[in-house]
């Protein structure tokens, strides 16, 4: 089943020193329905694609571990420290709703690198363990 979308989306710009803008008409389209497991979708038998999910999955939550650990250390620190949010953003060079998500466990919105990279301007040591 086709469904379409059209949306309105301005452009705008410069062009031989003249400032321009104007109206265009996008379209989305989607044909193709998801399934259950993406790797079944793209072609792989089910076994192979059912041992790719479930490793795809293993891999989301090892990093979601992590993303929570990060966060929890950095809206601890941010708690004994008795810093507001904006406080807190000054120190960890980025802006008061990104330390809001921090605080809110909004693990989606970060990386990995830069849940570390706001830990090491805390001052804390941060170390890395492979088992």
């Amino acid at each position: 089943m086709e469904e379409e979308r059209h949306n309105m989306d301005w452009v705008q710009g410069s062009f031989g020193g003249k400032e321009f803008k104007m109206k265009i008409e996008t379209k989305s389209v989607h044909v193709t329905p998801v399934g259950d497991n993406l790797f079944a979708d793209l072609g792989f038998g089910p076994g192979q694609s059912a041992a790719l999910k479930a490793d795809s999955q293993r891999i989301i939550s090892e990093k979601l571990i992590i993303k929570n650990s990060l966060m929890g250390e950095l809206a601890k620190w941010i708690d004994e420290n008795q810093l507001k949010q904006v406080e807190a953003a000054q120190i960890l060079g980025v802006s008061r709703p990104r330390v809001s998500d921090v605080v809110n466990g909004k693990s989606t919105k970060f990386t990995i690198d830069s849940l570390v990279d706001m830990l090491a301007r805390t001052g804390k040591n941060i170390v890395l363990s492979i088992r």
